[in-house]
């Protein structure tokens, strides 16, 4: 009983926390070339489903003010386009921007997006991969739901399925996920990766949980 409370009380406060962000996305006017000034390793940020990057907007402050070079995709939009689609432009970002050593931050579908434009031809620009809370081995939830967008996250996904076979990149991501995810109930552990469970819960809140931004230095610095 006290673990049901528990994870409804984290079920809660995890959609508090993205309606909050999610409010605050739709009227920040904020420039991203604001930030993309700065001498440590370029970051590159990758948001969730339906997400835009100001909802991971107090993540890319704190890494400018780090010292990091952050660089969002506007063209991006909402993501719900497909993984493959989305890879393919940061794909095209990384190499028309020529940066190099970068570092993926990545939230839920953004860390998919993120494995596979480090499978493909971009892969040597990029230093390794935060992933928060990503549906590495989709999530059972995803059968039912009534838009492609979402069903893509199926565990039986042809994309899902291929994308967990190819391992060779996995010693360069780093996987943060809470030990309780309304969203993905069989969790975001990688094979190989560097997996980082929190004691918490939740899908969207796990993002301001200090231990990402000690993980993070960690990659980045």
């Amino acid at each position: 009983m006290i673990e049901l409370l528990r994870r409804a009380s984290w079920w809660a406060n995890d959609y508090v926390y993205a309606v909050g962000w999610q409010a605050r996305a739709a009227f920040n006017r904020t420039d991203p070339a604001s930030f993309t000034s700065g001498s440590r390793a370029p970051i590159i940020v990758l948001p969730g489903v339906y997400e835009t990057w100001k909802f991971m907007q107090p993540m890319v402050s704190r890494l400018h003010d780090r010292g990091h070079p952050v660089h969002v995709l506007e063209s991006l939009e909402r993501n719900r386009r497909p993984v493959a689609e989305m890879a393919q432009k940061v794909t095209d970002y990384l190499e028309w921007t020529e940066l190099q050593d970068a570092v993926i931050v990545a939230h839920s579908k953004g860390g998919l997006s993120g494995k596979l434009v480090m499978l493909g031809p971009a892969g040597a620009r990029v230093r390794g991969m935060l992933a928060v809370a990503t549906p590495f081995g989709g999530s059972r939830y995803a059968r039912v739901m009534p838009v492609r967008a979402l069903r893509a996250f199926s565990p039986l996904d042809p994309g899902i399925v291929e994308l967990a076979r190819q391992r060779e990149v996995n010693a360069r991501i780093v996987s943060v996920y809470g030990r309780f995810d309304p969203h993905i109930p069989e969790g975001s552990e990688l094979p190989g990766a560097k997996n980082v469970r929190l004691d918490t819960g939740g899908h969207f809140r796990v993002l301001a949980h200090p231990r990402v931004m000690a993980e993070l230095a960690a990659l980045a610095e």
